[in-house]
């Protein structure tokens, strides 16, 4: 990371920084990958940039994905106001404050919670944060997801790094479930407690917004809702949480409701339109004196999605893995496995929302090799 300094009154600092990531995967359910005995590409390159002078900040985040995963995309950019060393007000495309953050999970594949915008999402808007002795709290209003065209009706771009509500084609081609997310209230508390052995976080999270139909230019709304714990004792970690959402659009006569288009690295999919979550992370570092490597953590994600609608098929994802730290290079060794999980099967359109009845447990394994700079 080079640092770049201008003296005014008061010191400037820039940072710039970067990664660029390469993957391997092999996957049951692709015949000819298993074949050739998995595939191994490029996953990502991507550039950050940090700047501070006078308790202003900035934070930015851009990356280069293949075409087919979306192309070049910002994961985050904001600028923020450092009140005091507790106090912050960040503006722009920042991280939305639900659940366990940054992430949870520990795996390179995220948890459920991710795949249907409630882990590690990003939107446009204000976000207060407070971080005290024993409790942290944030609170933040968001416009609307990443907006990247504008247009009277523009339709949500697939072009982004967290899923958020969207549009998706029927089979006539025509899109269809017209959606929005507009106009986001979150609120995040949690309580610390910590001791010589261990180190305990209790939260909840809220998050309320509105659902804009680009058709009917009604205005739906959604919820979520999560409670969470997060223990670090030693070289053992836990992280568990339990959410649940609900989307009520406002969709023309006709079109389903008991399912919403979400959208990212490219490609659409369908959604329950309610559901409830239960994820649970477990996690053990160990260190090295192996070569270069100086680290790993082994870790094992799990997590359930109970649908609401009693026709809909359950989904799961469980990954164990490690990931070990090398220098500026950390790799992840993942065996995931998903049951109606689009990114763990074939089936990719209806995997989180309908589902496939008696659906087999599918299993990817994915190393991921990164340096980060």
């Amino acid at each position: 990371m080079s640092t770049t300094s201008v003296y005014a009154q008061e010191k400037a600092t820039v940072d710039i920084g970067g990664a660029l990531r390469f993957n391997y995967n092999n996957s049951t359910w692709k015949d000819a990958q298993q074949k050739r005995g998995g595939d191994l590409g490029f996953d990502v390159f991507r550039l950050n940039a940090k700047a501070e002078y006078k308790g202003l900040k900035l934070n930015a985040e851009y990356r280069f994905y293949s075409e087919s995963f979306g192309g070049a995309m910002l994961k985050q950019g904001w600028i923020a106001y450092d009140f005091n060393e507790n106090d912050e007000l960040q503006f722009g495309l920042t991280q939305v404050p639900f659940g366990i953050t940054t992430y949870n999970s520990n795996s390179w594949f995220f948890s459920l919670n991710y795949y249907v915008g409630l882990e590690d999402d990003h939107d446009m808007g204000l976000k207060y944060t407070h971080q005290g002795e024993k409790w942290d709290y944030s609170l933040a209003f968001f416009k609307n997801a990443e907006e990247l065209q504008f247009g009277n009706n523009s339709d949500v771009s697939n072009s982004r790094y967290s899923y958020d509500v969207a549009s998706i084609s029927n089979s006539d081609g025509n899109l269809i479930l017209r959606n929005k997310e507009v106009n986001q209230l979150n609120g995040d508390l949690s309580y610390k407690i910590n001791n010589t052995n261990a180190k305990h976080r209790l939260g909840v999270s809220a998050q309320y917004g509105g659902l804009y139909n680009i058709d009917t230019e009604g205005i739906g709304n959604h919820y979520a809702l999560a409670a969470y714990y997060e223990l670090k004792a030693g070289k053992f970690g836990v992280k568990a949480q339990i959410a649940n959402y609900k989307y009520s659009p406002e969709n023309p006569d006709g079109e389903r409701d008991d399912v919403v288009a979400m959208t990212a690295y490219g490609a659409p999919y369908l959604v329950a339109a309610e559901a409830s979550i239960y994820t649970l992370g477990l996690s053990y570092s160990i260190p090295l004196e192996w070569g270069p490597v100086s680290n790993v953590v082994i870790y094992n994600d799990f997590g359930y999605m109970d649908k609401a609608e009693s026709s809909f098929e359950s989904s799961m994802m469980n990954v164990t893995g490690a990931m070990f730290t090398a220098g500026n290079i950390y790799t992840y060794f993942d065996l995931a496995a998903g049951k109606n999980q689009p990114w763990l099967g074939s089936e990719w359109t209806n995997a989180l929302a309908a589902g496939t009845p008696d659906a087999d447990w599918e299993m990817r394994f994915n190393i991921n090799v990164g340096y980060y700079f």
